[in-house]
Formats: structure tokens, sequence, C-alpha cells
């Protein structure tokens, strides 16, 4: 699962300087401490759609069964929540799930087709969003309580347990726009002509949001992501007027004794003191800004990212310097290393390991620089 331990040959000023870099384990504490600012060893290291197409062995489980059938059994879904634990040890495992799950349970008709979700009956109008109700995790969608259970049992303090959901704004755009989108005309127009209608299916969505992460921190995680996939698409002024105060309502009413919550936002460079504000601990950032940027914009959160998913395209030599590069703009402090979205299907495995043990490295490359310790 680790790569022994590695050295490297740095010429510092004309010397030539051995530096040993060992491959520490996973750790749950690593990756909590982080969240909350505490010094660590070595920043932790996960990444977003981490479970998936890209790995040979969730792709013959897929063979078998289909996407949706694969969310509800848990024993299935524990299974590819491991895998790439197993492979890259990462210091956060995210439990295998979809975040239209919840809508679903909401009364929602939600179809999981190969070209992505679709929602065949979108909300356009007041009387769609009374189709839609609050529910309890822990009868709707017990099955992902299973899922977290298990997962706890099985990692305990190897690696902490990460629970997740869409954001009110996020679950909004696609009950509106029946699926992915471009333009985001649909709940545009909505936000428009119907305001009201709006405020009551964020509303409503804000309590569904916090129900479920409830449920989930309840079950065995421990710390939760909340992704507002779509924010990034409304202005600053818009986004303090629909998506933040969503989102913030629903962490607020999060029932939690310490774990912490993490909120990422697709395309958010505009958003970053905004976002800050949401009462989340850790902020996630796309690609599309520097984390030496957004550390100096909010200089009192917790960072996770953000490495251009892209770049994991490329060949693993590339991968490990872009890693180290984007480490050494926070010097990995308060920092949870990931990518700025999730992988994609066809990253190649070498590339995704390099993306890892790069990570693990950092404190011989920290002390080579001489930097001061984590």
């Amino acid at each position: 699962m680790h790569n022994p331990a590695a050295c490297r040959n740095l010429d510092n000023a004309g010397a030539r300087v051995i530096v040993f870099a060992v491959a520490s384990d996973p750790s749950a504490s690593r990756f909590l401490d982080a969240c909350f600012r505490r010094p660590v060893d070595r920043p932790p290291v996960w990444m977003m759609r981490q479970a998936g197409r890209y790995l040979p062995e969730y792709r013959q489980i897929r063979e078998k069964v289909s996407f949706l059938d694969l969310c509800r059994t848990p024993d299935l879904a524990v299974e590819v929540s491991l895998q790439p634990f197993r492979r890259f040890g990462p210091d956060g495992v995210i439990f295998f799930s979809d975040i239209l799950i919840p809508v679903a349970a909401m009364g929602a008709r939600v179809d999981f087709g190969d070209g992505g979700p679709e929602l065949p009956e979108p909300v356009r109008a007041a009387g769609d969003v009374t189709r839609l109700h609050r529910f309890d995790p822990a009868r709707g969608i017990a099955f992902t309580g299973e899922i977290l259970a298990a997962l706890a049992r099985e990692l305990g303090e190897k690696a902490a347990v990460l629970g997740f959901c869409g954001a009110p704004w996020t679950l909004a755009s696609y009950l509106v726009e029946g699926g992915t989108s471009r333009t985001f005309a649909g709940i545009k127009q909505l936000m428009g002509n119907d305001p009201g209608t709006l405020h009551r299916l964020l509303d409503l969505l804000s309590e569904v949001v916090a129900d479920v992460l409830s449920y989930q921190v309840e079950s065995g995680a421990r710390a939760v992501q909340l992704f507002d996939t779509w924010a990034g698409e409304l202005t600053l002024r818009d986004y303090r007027a629909w998506a933040l105060p969503a989102a913030s309502r629903a962490i607020s009413r999060i029932r939690r004794s310490g774990e912490p919550v993490i909120l990422f936002v697709n395309g958010c460079a505009h958003l970053l003191e905004a976002m800050a504000e949401s009462g989340a601990d850790v902020l996630s950032v796309d690609w599309r800004v520097q984390l030496s940027e957004a550390r100096r914009r909010i200089p009192s959160l917790a960072l996770q990212g953000n490495l251009d998913p892209g770049v994991l395209l490329g060949p693993p030599e590339e991968v490990a310097a872009r890693t180290r590069d984007l480490i050494s703009e926070t010097g990995g402090r308060a920092h949870i290393v990931n990518l700025g979205h999730g992988v994609l299907p066809s990253t190649p495995l070498a590339s995704v390991e390099s993306f890892f043990a790069a990570a693990r490295q950092v404190p011989a490359a920290a002390a080579a620089a001489g930097q001061k310790p984590l």
C-alpha cells in the first residue's frame, strides 16, 4: 500500500545533499488535526472521487451491478470505498454514494444513466416543491449509515471516514434543471421570476442536508464535506443572497460533537471570503485559484485542494513535481492535499500513486528547503 523509503539527491548551493523521504502510514488524527489547524507531521492527503472508474477493481464490480444498486448495497459500497485505501493509503476515506441519493428519498424521481443523472419531473413552480418532503435518514437511506458504520469499524484510527452531501444550492440546481446544465438558465429564471418558490426549496433542502449529515456523523463519519459544485456559477452578489445562506443554515444545524465540516465550491476564486462566512472549518478550492492566494485571503481556515485533475493524465514525474509545488504554497500547514475536483476516469494508476507518494514525502522536501517543521 505504501512506497518504501525513497532517496533523492538535491543540489543545495553546490553541495550534494542526500534526503531520505519515508512514506508514513495514513492517520485519522493527522486528517482531523489539519482540519483544525493543529500541527501535523505531514499534510494529510486524499482525492475527490477517490473510488471510481479509474480503478480496474471498481470496473470489475460495476460490470455486475448498476450504479444505484452499488450505492444501496452496503457490502459492495464498503468494498469500493476501501479499494483506493488499499492501493494508496489516503488519510481520508470517503464513503461511496451519490449526492442525489437524498433527493430521491425526498420524493423526486432520479434516474441514474450512463449520461449522468436525470430528474424527469423538474421543480419549476410552487406546486412542485410540495411534492418533496423532509425524511428520516435512518429510515429513508439507512444503507448509508450501514456503510459508514462498517467503514468506521474497518478503519478505526487508520484513516478518517468521510461523509458528504450536496449543498442546498447544488441540489436545487439539479432539481430545477432536471439534471446537469451548461447555463443554469432554469434556476436563474426561477431566482428572478419566482424567488419565493426558490427560497422554499432551499429552506427545505437546508433541513434535509442537515439531517443527512447529522445521520452520517452519528453513523461513524469523522468529518463531512458539503459539495456546492454549481455555486461557482453565481456572481458574488447572488452567492451571498442564495447559496451561502442555505449552506450556512445547513452547517449550523448539523448535530455534531467536534467533527469538522469541509465546504467545496467549484469555480470559487471570486467567492472565498463569502465561503469563509459559512461556518465550515475547511474550505476546499478548485485549481483555478492558487492556494497561496487563498491562504492570504482566508488566513483563519484550513484549506483543501487543489491540483488540477488533468495534471494526473500526464507522466508520474510531472505529477510529483506539481504536487510538491502545490504543497509549497502552504508549507503543508493547515492543508489537506487533494485535487481541485474529482479524479478523471482515464487517469493512469501510476500518476495517482505519484500524487500520493509526493504528498507523503513532504517533510523531507520541507527540511531540504530550510522550511520550519510542519
